[in-house]
């Protein structure tokens, strides 16, 4: 397939890790992307809070330019740009939200039979990753199992929901994440927050709302035994990393110290593609001492296969 691909605006900007791995990955699962010539900002935090028809517009004109350049289908990592892709689309299948966003825009949208908007399908990377190349193809590239590691996962609310919109995974247990840790090697604990918002949408207005919110997610993960937090999400993880102290200090608790991954960086890292594509440097909670937990369990278990090795050798000679 050939994938219309949007980075959207925190891509190029706060959440740059994300898509340098994002890239890295799907280049090596070989995943055709193609960047969105001229995209502007799909409007998915301020817009639809002002006006359906304008956020409609802005998501709009994004589905028009991806249709320009022969894609299949229009892919992007940010959930909250999926989310509002999809929900573009989804209501401009009706004719008089249609004509609405139109007359926003320089030109119509081109037309389907029954008067909706006739525009590409939009999918989060993460959803497709699992449904066209498949979590088997991702344990076949494994390079480097992330052995010996305990992690949570946290989808946020916008990956699976609303249901009749994402039309992903399960909208209150999701479990696509979770199969790509178990697939890398990484012990995967059951977490009842995986869904809880974090309140990101309101990290300007009043901190104090993300920070309790995110604090008792990241509590919950430490109460389940988490070493590390997985994420698809560039508003989650700026709350739960970034903000993690805040969080701690907001929500009355001690500093949690717990590193939060982009799903990404973790294949990346199982995938043994160059660091300057994962940019671990980029995480605010130091992950190092897990990675050299995840170093020593693979020499360990290099160690015991060449102990094995000699002591056949030694048997058969």
């Amino acid at each position: 397939m050939k994938y219309a691909y949007y980075p959207g605006c925190s891509g190029h900007g706060s959440s740059v890790e994300y898509e340098t791995s994002t890239r890295a990955v799907c280049n090596a699962l070989n995943m055709d992307l193609v960047e969105i010539d001229d995209w502007n900002c799909c409007g998915s935090t301020p817009a639809h809070s002002i006006s359906h028809e304008l956020s409609g517009a802005l998501s709009a004109r994004n589905l028009v330019q991806a249709a320009k350049t022969g894609a299949d289908c229009v892919i992007t990592p940010c959930p909250s740009c999926s989310s509002n892709l999809k929900m573009a689309r989804w209501r401009m299948q009706k004719p008089a939200f249609k004509d609405e966003v139109d007359s926003l825009l320089d030109a119509p949208t081109p037309a389907n039979a029954e008067g909706g908007a006739d525009l590409l399908h939009t999918y989060s990377v993460l959803q497709a990753i699992v449904e066209n190349v498949g979590v088997d193809a991702i344990a076949r590239r494994m390079s480097y199992p992330l052995e010996g590691i305990k992690v949570v996962t946290y989808y946020g609310c916008l990956l699976s929901r609303p249901v009749e919109v994402a039309d992903f995974d399960d909208p209150n247990d999701p479990v696509s994440l979770d199969n790509i840790l178990k697939a890398l090697g990484a012990e995967v604990l059951p977490f009842a927050f995986k869904t809880e918002c974090c309140g990101a949408a309101m990290g300007i207005p009043d901190v104090n709302i993300p920070g309790s919110l995110s604090g008792r997610i990241l509590e919950a993960a430490k109460a389940a035994g988490a070493e590390a937090v997985v994420t698809a999400c560039p508003l989650c993880h700026m709350n739960l990393d970034l903000r993690q102290r805040q969080a701690a200090r907001i929500s009355g608790n001690a500093p949690f110290e717990l590193p939060v991954f982009y799903y990404t960086q973790l294949i990346a890292l199982a995938f043994g593609l160059p660091e300057e594509s994962i940019r671990l440097d980029k995480l605010a909670v130091n992950p190092k001492p897990l990675l050299d937990k995840i170093a020593a369990r693979r020499e360990a278990r290099v160690q015991a296969s060449l102990a094995e090795a000699r002591k056949a050798a030694g048997v058969a000679s």
